[in-house]
């Protein structure tokens, strides 16, 4: 006969579970014992349950404080899983009591928020008007954060080097070229062929610090010998970027997607010269730890209908 699993002979409790989080969150058991409103010795009690079960101690206290262990750390996250889980249950049931479909949540660069999600959305929200869906857009780096924190259900975004892919599937979708856009009006235009020196010395528009493309950005013209631009502000706000580059004649690089919807309204124009500094492709990105509910694997089938047809 199979033992029962570990969490059932250890009776553990969902305030256990909270404990942990809240004792990460504040530092200190006293002030997680506040949070979840209840006496300091009775959450010492729940914690030592825990650990004399576990055979671990989940925390290492300090003169001022506590902080999780590598056993703490890792108890952390599946507890942060556990909890996230049964609070999409409830809500899965509140939706489905409500008459809806269900709920999901996605987040997206902004390339593919332009050329995939709103015909992907659109065909879902034809098929299954009762779903209801959120959608986030942001750099790979916050949407991958808020996907292991199942905060999202699934993402369209990019994979780096740096990234811990143990618990990730990604399916390829695109490649994504990047250019240079500025005001119909702005003086590159009037250049008969712009080049990258010319755009050296132009004021410009870029992603924050630290992000890839940045980097990129600031490489290409380094690699030609050239300094990068001084003059720059960095931000990833389109709507900010587009109401910028009406006011004045900064330049900014964007995703080609970007670009031409912005373009095809006459807001911008896109610069004439190639740019070096390509993006990585991007693609779909689920967890393997995590089971997709019925709502959100029909929002991946739809996004992998429609991608195909978009990206071919």
């Amino acid at each position: 006969m199979r033992p029962a699993p570990w969490f059932i002979r250890a009776r553990l409790k969902t305030r256990q579970l909270m404990l942990l989080i809240a004792i990460e969150e504040e530092g200190n058991i006293h002030r997680a014992a506040e949070v979840l409103n209840m006496s300091q010795p009775a959450a010492s009690k729940l914690l030592k349950d825990l650990e004399d079960m576990l055979g671990v101690s989940l925390f290492e206290r300090l003169p001022r404080g506590m902080r999780p262990s590598w056993y703490g750390e890792s108890m952390i996250r599946y507890a942060r899983i556990a909890l996230s889980s049964l609070g999409a249950a409830g809500d899965e049931i509140e939706a489905l009591k409500a008459g809806h479909a269900g709920t999901v949540a996605i987040g997206a660069i902004a390339g593919a928020a332009i050329s995939l999600l709103p015909k992907a959305l659109a065909r879902i929200s034809q098929a299954h008007p009762d779903l209801r869906v959120s959608l986030l857009v942001e750099s790979s780096d916050v949407l991958l954060e808020r996907l292991e924190q199942n905060r999202l259900d699934l993402m369209v975004g990019r994979l780096f080097a740096g990234h811990d892919k143990r618990n990730l599937h990604y399916q390829a979708l695109a490649e994504e070229e990047v250019c240079a856009i500025a005001r119909p009006q702005h003086l590159i235009f009037s250049l008969p062929a712009p080049d990258l020196d010319e755009l050296a010395k132009a004021a410009w528009i870029v992603p924050p610090e630290g992000s890839v493309l940045r980097h990129r950005f600031e490489l290409m013209f380094r690699s030609a010998g050239l300094q990068a631009p001084q003059r720059v502000i960095g931000t990833a706000a389109l709507l900010f970027l587009t109401k910028m580059l009406q006011e004045s004649d900064y330049l900014a690089v964007v995703p080609i997607d970007v670009a031409r919807h912005y373009a095809e309204h006459g807001m911008v124009r896109i610069v004439p010269l190639e740019l070096s500094c390509r993006m990585d492709s991007f693609g779909i990105i689920t967890r393997t730890d995590w089971l997709l509910s019925p709502s959100a694997q029909t929002v991946l089938q739809a996004l992998n209908e429609v991608a195909a047809e978009v990206y071919g």
